[in-house]
Order: C-alpha cells, then structure tokens, then sequence
C-alpha cells in the first residue's frame, strides 16, 4: 500500500520560508502524478500544488502562485514543497497524495501531514 511522511514544517514569521518534504513508499513513484494538500481548520482540504511524474507539468493554485515551488526527486521517491512569502492564510496541515486527474481527489489514504503555521 501507498504510504506518505510529510515533513518540514513549522512555525514561521510571515514573509518567511519553509520547505516541506514528502517521502512515498509502495509506489511505482516516477510514474505518479503527486500534489501537495493543505487543510486549514474549518476548511475543506485543497490541492495547491501537483507536478508530473518527470516533472515536465506543474499546475498551482492561484492562492500560491509564484511563491510556492513543487518539485521531486525520482531517485529519492521524493516530492518538495518549497514556499516562500509566507502569509497567515498560509497556515495549515499540509499533505501530499496522488491526485484524480489533477484534481481535490486522491488515490490513496492520507499521511499525518505537517503543520505550518505562520505567525502575523
């Protein structure tokens, strides 16, 4: 079975950077398209991020673009979140999974996330 560890967050001033780290297991990793999550409290979870499995198409959410980067690893079966220009809207648990068609649906169970909070 798919498994993920989300790692990297943290507590951080706004305007700030974090990057968070991904590691799957039970997967044929380099074929799967892969997102990053985010789930605030009270809110549904959303897809901010996903990237092909050579990396050759990203798509991000409008909330993030240009300050956050997805990017992976496929030797290392590992997918990045790189955010910068932190805000507190920003704060959230924040997941990877697969994406459906690059979609708010996934594939596989969830991990237990990473918390990133951002301090105004």
């Amino acid at each position: 079975q798919v498994q993920f560890v989300e790692s990297g967050g943290g507590l951080v001033q706004t305007g700030g950077s974090l990057r968070l780290s991904c590691v799957v297991s039970g997967s044929t990793f380099r074929l799967n398209v892969m997102g990053w999550y985010r789930q605030a409290p009270g809110n549904q979870r959303e897809l901010v991020a996903a990237i092909s499995g050579g990396g050759e198409m990203i798509n991000y959410a409008d909330s993030v673009k240009g300050r956050f980067t997805i990017s992976r690893d496929n030797a290392k079966n590992t997918v990045y979140l790189q955010m910068n220009s932190l805000k507190p809207e920003d704060t959230a648990v924040y997941y990877c999974n697969r994406p459906v068609n690059w979609g708010r649906n996934v594939f596989n169970a969830w991990g237990q996330g990473t918390l990133v909070t951002v301090s105004s």
